[in-house]
This record gives C-alpha cells, structure tokens and sequence, in this order.
C-alpha cells in the first residue's frame, strides 16, 4: 500500500465532526480533510454509491468523484458492482465504493488494547506475580521466535560483515524501520529501529522489548546490549553489537556503549 498523504487525519477521528449533513463551511478545510470525510463516510455507513456520498457529505457528485480516484488510487477504498435485490431496472447498478482492508486499518483501531487486555490475562492466569510475569515473558520469547525465521534466513544468508544490515532491512521489511549504522566507540554496530508496532503495549509489559533482545543476541551468536526503547520514550530503539569475538572484550565494549548511551541520553527515561 502506497504511504498516505493524510494518515494522522484518518487516524484522528476528531477531525471528522459529523457522520450525516455536514455545514457548508466546513467543506473549505481542504482536501486532505474533505477525503478524510468522504473516506469516514463510507466507514460510518458501509459500500456507498457517488450520490450517496454527496448526498450526506453535501459536495458535488464531481467532487467526490475526485476525491473517490484518489483514495482508490492510495488503495483506501475500492469500487464494486452494487448488488441489487429482487427484479432489476434497465441498465447497469451503479458503482459502490467500499473501504478496503488497507483502507480499515488507517483509521483507530483496539488492537493495542485487546494486546494488553490478553497480557493482563495471561499474567492473571498464570497466578499473578512473578509466575505471571514468567507467563507473560513465555509468550514474548514464543511470539518473537515464530516472528523470526524470515530473520534467521537473511542474517545465515549474509556475509559475516553485513549480518546486522540483513537484519536491519529484515526488520524493515516488518515495519520496523530499521538500519545499521557504525557505533560511536568503532568498535561495534547500532542497530536502530525508529518504529516499534508495540511500543504501547512494551510499556506496560517489558518483557516484550527483553524477549526481542534475546532473540537479536542469539541470531546475531554475540552478546547485546538494548541502549534505549521506544516503549521507555526514546526516539529509537537502539542495541549495540559488539564485533568483538572474546567474551572479555565484549563485556567491555558492553560497558563502554552502555555508559556513552547514559550520557547522551542524561534526562531521558532509562531503557
């Protein structure tokens, strides 16, 4: 799916005030805004045909043909044969407009509550605790390991020099936008990922972000170090890889990155 123009606005249902008539002076907000609209409407009201749309959204059967080509264009909504009931009139049933799945998921979705209502679950299940918090860590390591074996394929398939950047353009391809970059001390890698589709769910359950380190250290055969998280309000989650082959000098290297990130992050909620 192409990246949107307006996907804060999709996301924000507070932009779209009204679900039926819409005042006239709100159609001047712009087009992002207007899209917005005719693309909630169909949400709000299911598979909808262009005169249905400028019926409630008061525009211009023009207009929303406008507006309709560019959401199909961005995969946000799709046309389909209008299904007729009973005898059917002469000619062809007009065109219906109807949200696709890409489409769906641009506007607020549950799921990170339905994932921390579950964690709770699990924890509570398991006794509470810390037989809970083992339970809730079981389920982490399980769902990072059936996660990983497209990332086990590109990091055995890499040169031992480019094993993080395969894993970086793994990740990325998951949504994680990741990329390995030198370590400030030269003497490792930083693995950055500027986006964690569990980031508010990590909040509440650490173990989530712990199990992900644990699999990077086994995938990658080298002790690591998570430097900052998201989930802990850092701009990216970032782990250092030491190219130390010797466990004393990774330690060191360990310890060395962990204390350069405490310094540059002095301020900032610990990861």
């Amino acid at each position: 799916m192409p990246l949107l123009s307006w996907p804060s606005e999709l996301r924000n249902n507070g932009v779209v005030k009204y679900v039926g008539e819409a005042p006239q002076e709100e159609l001047a907000t712009g087009e992002d805004s207007t899209r917005n609209r005719v693309a909630r409407s169909i949400l709000d009201h299911g598979p909808s045909t262009v005169s249905d749309l400028a019926g409630r959204l008061r525009l211009t059967q023009a207009a929303v043909r406008r507006h309709l080509d560019a959401l199909v264009a961005d995969t946000v909504v799709e046309p389909r044969d209008q299904r007729v009931y009973g005898s059917r009139g002469r000619g062809r049933p007009a065109k219906v407009f109807a949200l696709t799945d890409c489409g769906r998921d641009a506007f607020d979705q549950s799921y990170d509550k339905l994932a921390a209502e579950a964690l709770h679950w699990i924890a509570r299940a398991a006794g509470g605790g810390e037989q809970g918090e083992a339970a809730v860590a079981a389920f982490a390591r399980a769902r990072v390991a059936g996660q990983g074996e497209a990332y086990r394929a590109a990091v055995d398939g890499a040169e031992p020099g480019k094993r993080t950047e395969a894993l970086a353009k793994a990740l990325s391809a998951d949504g994680y936008a990741a990329a390995a970059r030198g370590a400030p001390n030269q003497q490792g890698e930083q693995l950055c990922q500027h986006h964690c589709p569990v980031a508010h769910v990590a909040e509440k359950f650490p173990q989530l972000c712990e199990a992900e380190t644990e699999f990077f250290s086994d995938l990658l055969g080298t002790h690591v170090q998570r430097l900052a998280t998201i989930a802990h309000g850092d701009g990216v989650c970032t782990t250092f890889i030491p190219r130390a082959t010797h466990q004393g000098d990774t330690t060191a290297q360990l310890t060395q990155a962990t204390d350069q990130s405490s310094e540059s992050n002095a301020g900032r909620n610990p990861a």
